[in-house]
């Protein structure tokens, strides 16, 4: 179901772009939950796979519902566009206990069998605990899997926001937010968002935060309820290829199983490309190319969309699967 933001003149004003290491810490941990989001980063996982099992994530888990509300005390809107991990775990660790309690309570509810808990019922009843315990849980999540990896993380998130920055320059905020995501629409001053839940809100002056995200793929949220700044979190362009081995891989048994033509188009695509943007990397015929994407699109490894006036091809999670030798 679609929800709905209304913007007014002051909201065009306010929307800006940040950057957050404290929602990719949050998000890494619901990525492992969920296997629908393992596609891109299987490198990943299978690396951090005996780490992440050293850690007892429960706490996190019961507040993180498939469906329906998560605690936005737990990763409010970064407050500037590049602020560091000890900059938002200390804001995390000055929340108000009787509106972070609130504000789990209302997660833990949409979590079946969470209320029940013995931890979700500690917690409740002493919240300035519950705040102690999360905000050094994440901590804990961020030095082991993901601090070392953050440059990388970094650098990939910022080239986004320069990328999506050039592209609201050239056509405007009502052009760029329906090609940040397909599930973005854009019309007489309202954003549409289709996700999980439906609800209506007019932005009053406030503004949007544009967040690329690393983990958030394959969705798009639009989160974060008063006082803090309303945001809409998307994937990054680029992340297919973020845990590439910078050596390369032989990729015999990929050429084996499709040819070495479209095995080339399929592992070139590390990130959305154009037919013409392809032939160029691969020294192709921009009609070579064009035959091969249209094979493996056939065969559900590729899906196309338009993104203005290109029409780019990007990998399916059959696709990425292959490609990086998880199938």
């Amino acid at each position: 179901m679609p929800s709905r933001l209304h913007f007014g003149e002051d909201d065009f004003l306010r929307c800006r772009f940040a950057v957050s290491p404290l929602w990719e810490t949050q998000d890494a941990v619901r990525t492992l939950k969920r296997p629908d989001r393992h596609g891109y980063h299987a490198p990943w996982l299978r690396r951090i796979r005996e780490a992440a099992e050293g850690l007892d994530l429960t706490g996190l888990w019961l507040l993180m519902p498939r469906r329906g509300h998560s605690p936005d005390w737990l990763s409010p809107p970064p407050a500037g566009p590049t602020a560091t991990f000890e900059e938002e775990i200390a804001r995390v660790r000055a929340a108000d206990p009787g509106a972070a309690r609130e504000d789990s309570a209302r997660s833990l509810a949409d979590t079946p069998g969470a209320l029940e808990h013995p931890l979700a019922r500690a917690w409740l009843a002493h919240p300035e605990r519950m705040i102690r315990d999360l905000a050094d849980l994440l901590e804990q999540v961020w030095h082991t899997l993901l601090a070392s990896d953050w440059p990388r993380l970094r650098a990939l998130l910022e080239a986004d926001v320069t990328f999506h920055s050039r592209r609201l320059a050239e056509v405007g905020l009502g052009g760029l937010l329906p090609e940040i995501h397909r599930r973005c629409g854009w019309r007489s001053g309202t954003l549409t968002v289709a996700s999980d839940g439906e609800y209506e809100r007019h932005l009053g002056g406030r503004g949007l935060v544009l967040m690329p995200s690393v983990f958030a793929w394959p969705d798009v949220i639009s989160s974060f309820d008063p006082p803090w700044q309303p945001t809409l979190v998307y994937p990054a362009r680029g992340i297919a290829g973020l845990w590439a081995d910078p050596a390369g891989r032989s990729p015999d048994a990929l050429v084996r199983l499709l040819g070495r033509g479209r095995a080339a188009v399929l592992t070139a695509l590390d990130d959305p490309a154009t037919t013409t943007a392809l032939a160029h990397r691969l020294g192709l015929a921009p009609s070579s190319v064009s035959a091969q994407l249209t094979v493996l699109r056939d065969a559900g490894l590729l899906v196309s969309r338009r993104y203005g006036h290109q029409v780019l091809y990007e990998r399916t999670p059959l696709g990425m699967a292959l490609a990086s030798g998880g199938a």
